[in-house]
């Protein structure tokens, strides 16, 4: 009887197991994700670095420069965390100033209007620690839209225009801006 048990419980753990890397790879196609390395999806990402950055920015503001796929902390004297990025595809992109209005680990995802409509098949709500859940490991809210920045599963993306507008980041590199800033951090996002 025990035999049984366990490999009746294995059989579960098997098949729940392919279960979600099945939804994995449908998530992934769904969204036209097929390359998860470098290549048409992302440049292959660019270390986290702290590097000169003259702006006239508050230290303390984060700027997205969405031609660099590049998001900077603005730090003191002159300085900034550079953070590599996946920014909106062509026909996503978006330009202007906002702030963070909610910070979250482990984030479900509920997919906004036109990612539904675009892509019917993806479930009304992705729970947080899933692999297809496109929030990764946290998530920062920006006010005024639908927009986060934050972590990915698929950490080959990040680095090319692949979003519907939000900010994807390496999972280690949002859990560290994630510890440097707080609700009300001002965000400001360029063209170039």
């Amino acid at each position: 009887m025990t035999r049984v048990l366990a490999l009746l419980f294995a059989a579960v753990t098997l098949l729940a197991g392919a279960g979600q890397a099945q939804a994995q790879l449908e998530y992934g196609a769904i969204m036209g994700q097929r390359n998860f390395g470098s290549g048409p999806t992302g440049s292959g990402p660019i270390p986290r670095t702290t590097v000169n950055f003259a702006s006239n920015y508050s230290p303390g503001t984060i700027v997205v420069k969405t031609n660099e796929r590049r998001l900077y902390l603005v730090m003191e004297q002159g300085r900034a965390v550079r953070y590599p990025v996946g920014v909106g595809k062509p026909g996503k992109q978006w330009a202007g100033t906002t702030r963070i209005d909610g910070k979250y680990r482990a984030p479900a995802w509920s997919p906004p209007a036109v990612v539904k409509r675009d892509n019917p098949r993806i479930p009304d709500v992705i729970p947080g620690g899933s692999p297809a859940n496109p929030m990764g490991v946290a998530a920062m809210t920006l006010a005024g839209g639908e927009y986060a920045i934050h972590g990915t599963n698929r950490p080959g993306s990040v680095g090319g225009f692949v979003s519907y507008g939000c900010v994807r980041m390496l999972n280690a590199d949002i859990t560290d801006l994630y510890d440097r800033v707080s609700v009300g951090t001002s965000v400001v996002v360029t063209s170039r």
